[in-house]
């Protein structure tokens, strides 16, 4: 039986750790919140007193922690002088491709095969077991990698060497951030020239403006498939964690020299959004702040 250690199983981690226990593994989870752990023993996964104990036979470990620093660290102190040797390591944080990079080096140096792959989907598709992984590292690992991720993913596709999967993560979610704010105004143009929404949606979903912010993950309630726009914007892909990844595409075009306008002005949206008290609503809740109805939106 393959053993799994998890590290970091908040809103994502839980769901992903979760798939992987449903598949027939034997996963240990850590985290620094005792509900988080529980929450995963519910859910047939084993509770670790500490990282060094989660890691210390497995076969594979998967991290899922908040930002770069949180990886450097949990890796440099807790990962790489406990784990077992020939352990598979895979970081699926969304952080700085400098950190991914970083950590890859070190893990190498001791030995470990190291992947980035950071997650595309939210907490719906966490749960699901249909993420989509993009994977950076060594070609040689990929196979295991696939394997290693198969019972959390949709798809996981190779991006390139070590911190590839984060530098496409960060382009994807900039181009979804981006995506999602003209979806939002576009429908709140269109109902104030008296468009029905769901009409709208059924000629935008055939003509040229169709895009996966419209079919998939339309922000107006009642319009397309199930949303978060249906609970009241709730769960989903926090427009915290959306604006958390706008920053850091604009802190990697500054260190690239690349040229990012549409994505500065997403960033400026999701931060008086999020500044006004909806950090913890789904980003496609903005369409309310462009709609002039914030006032439905409970904090």
């Amino acid at each position: 039986m393959t053993k799994i250690a998890f590290i970091g199983v908040g809103n994502m981690g839980a769901g992903m750790a979760a798939n992987q226990a449903k598949a027939g593994r034997a996963v240990k989870v850590f985290d620094r919140s005792a509900q988080a752990v529980a929450r995963a023993a519910e859910m047939g996964c084993a509770a670790a007193p500490s990282i060094a104990e989660a890691v210390s036979d497995a076969d594979v470990v998967i991290t899922m922690l908040p930002a770069g620093q949180h990886v450097r660290a949990v890796y440099a102190k807790d990962v790489l002088p406990n784990a077992r040797k020939g352990a598979l390591l895979i970081d699926c944080s969304t952080i700085d491709v400098e950190s991914a990079r970083a950590v890859a080096a070190q893990a190498e140096a001791a030995g470990f095969r190291f992947a980035d792959a950071p997650v595309s989907g939210g907490i719906m598709a966490a749960d699901a077991g249909t993420l989509a992984f993009m994977i950076g590292g060594r070609e040689a690992d990929v196979a295991d990698v696939k394997a290693a991720l198969e019972p959390m993913a949709r798809v996981a596709t190779y991006a390139g060497d070590h911190g590839a999967g984060q530098a496409a993560k960060i382009c994807n979610n900039m181009l979804l951030g981006i995506s999602m704010l003209g979806t939002c105004e576009a429908f709140a143009l269109a109902e104030k020239l008296g468009l029905d929404a769901q009409r709208f949606f059924e000629i935008v979903t055939g003509a040229s403006g169709n895009c996966w912010s419209v079919s998939a993950y339309c922000p107006v309630p009642g319009v397309g498939p199930q949303t978060p726009a249906d609970r009241g914007y709730e769960g989903g892909f926090a427009a915290a964690m959306m604006l958390k990844d706008l920053k850091l595409a604009q802190q990697a075009a500054a260190a690239a020299g690349g040229a990012t306008p549409l994505g500065a002005l997403a960033e400026a949206q999701y931060a008086l959004f999020a500044n006004l008290g909806y950090a913890g609503k789904d980003f496609s809740g903005v369409i309310q702040m462009m709609r002039g109805r914030l006032d439905e939106l409970s904090a």
